[in-house]
């Protein structure tokens, strides 16, 4: 090495690293970008955490990537609009976003199930990878133009419950005249094996099953569940839902709000809604085997949907699926999209992800009966 050249080059070397060293400023970006505050509507209570909560993660990320320029206040369900007001109150301008689940609107078009999901549809990676890598997304947000709505996905449940029942299902004509609270497309499959599907927001909930204005209400899994109180007031835990393999969680943000919007804080959108959806499925994934714990301890009375409700449920929907496509091409068009995508991921999932977990579920299952028998 040349010393006269390094000896020289030193101050230059030094100043750089000062400047490298130096407490960096708020970027400059942010320091032009204006300062914004919304208000997102919520249809969940606050008393549930994780999925209200999913909204809150929302919120505080976006405040943190903008350095508190970009601000966005949740309101629980009711406080400043109904649970089911929030595509209203979007389309219309009236609140800039809303945190929600999309099936809760399929009175307005069943096309809006797709965003949610759907009875025997796909699970949470399924939806995930058609959402965000398999042009899900582009599909939907298709539709929600029609609604000035822009969609991002903002947390997922996992698959669910089939919810809590005062009667045993033993026969699909156990279903008949059941009222049923119960979300989504999954209402109009139920309608057509006889039961009475009712929608509820989730706080209102539990009294309509205690008074008995409903027979059998489904929200999403244990914990929750355990929250609501619905094992004090209905014995039979009923698994799987089978309408609800993932419930996606929706972001709906007005559209001209939204085009209005700098690069960076459409950035910061995307980036806390993908946080949402990562950490809200952690969460339920971790509370939910505890909560199952403490529900069956505590008296619920755990049940499979017997294989025969299963088969005719599954036939229902799928008629119902080319009923509604053939009166509703939005709903054709997202349908055709989906079910080709889902057939695809089914057929891989079978390969690798379910040999590997029945597998490991059978061998855990032999290891927990062979540590249960008595030594001899």
């Amino acid at each position: 090495m040349n010393r006269r050249r390094f000896v020289a080059g030193a101050p230059l070397a030094a100043a750089a690293a000062t400047t490298l060293a130096a407490p960096l400023s708020a970027p400059a970006i942010a320091q032009t970008a204006p300062e914004l505050r919304w208000r997102m509507a919520s249809s969940f209570p606050k008393s549930l955490d994780t999925i209200y909560g999913a909204g809150e993660i929302v919120a505080r990320r976006v405040a943190a990537l903008t350095d508190g320029r970009f601000r966005i206040t949740p309101f629980a369900a009711g406080e400043i609009v109904p649970a089911f007001g929030t595509v209203d109150a979007v389309q219309q301008g009236n609140i800039e976003c809303a945190h929600t689940a999309s099936y809760y609107f399929v009175g307005k078009d069943p096309t809006f199930a797709f965003d949610g999901t759907v009875p025997f549809g796909m699970n949470f990676r399924q939806q995930n990878a058609w959402l965000n890598a398999g042009g899900g997304h582009e599909v939907m947000r298709e539709f929600f133009e029609g609604y000035n709505i822009v969609s991002f996905q903002a947390g997922n449940t996992g698959a669910q419950m089939g919810g809590w029942f005062r009667k045993e299902i033993r026969t699909v004509q156990d279903l008949s005249g059941l009222k049923f609270r119960i979300g989504g497309f999954a209402g109009n499959v139920v309608q057509k094996l006889g039961a009475v599907p009712q929608q509820i927001a989730g706080g209102d909930i539990y009294a309509a099953l205690e008074r008995g204005t409903i027979d059998a209400a489904e929200w999403i899994g244990p914990y929750d569940d355990e929250k609501l109180g619905f094992n004090r007031v209905a014995p039979y835990y009923y698994y799987p839902g089978w309408w609800e393999g993932g419930l996606n969680l929706s972001l709906h943000i007005n559209k001209a709000k939204y085009d209005e919007l700098p690069p960076l804080y459409k950035e910061a959108l995307t980036s806390a809604c993908r946080d949402a959806t990562v950490e809200t499925i952690a969460k339920y994934d971790n509370q939910n085997p505890a909560a199952l714990r403490r529900l069956i301890a505590g008296g619920a009375q755990l049940r499979a949907f017997p294989r025969e409700v299963m088969q005719a449920c599954y036939r229902a929907t799928f008629e119902l699926y080319d009923e509604t496509a053939a009166a509703n091409p939005r709903f054709k068009k997202v349908y055709d999209h989906f079910k080709a995508y889902r057939d695809t991921q089914l057929q891989w999932f079978r390969v690798a992800e379910n040999s590997y977990d029945s597998f490991v579920y059978l061998m855990q299952a032999q290891e927990q009966q062979q540590a249960a028998q008595p030594r001899r």
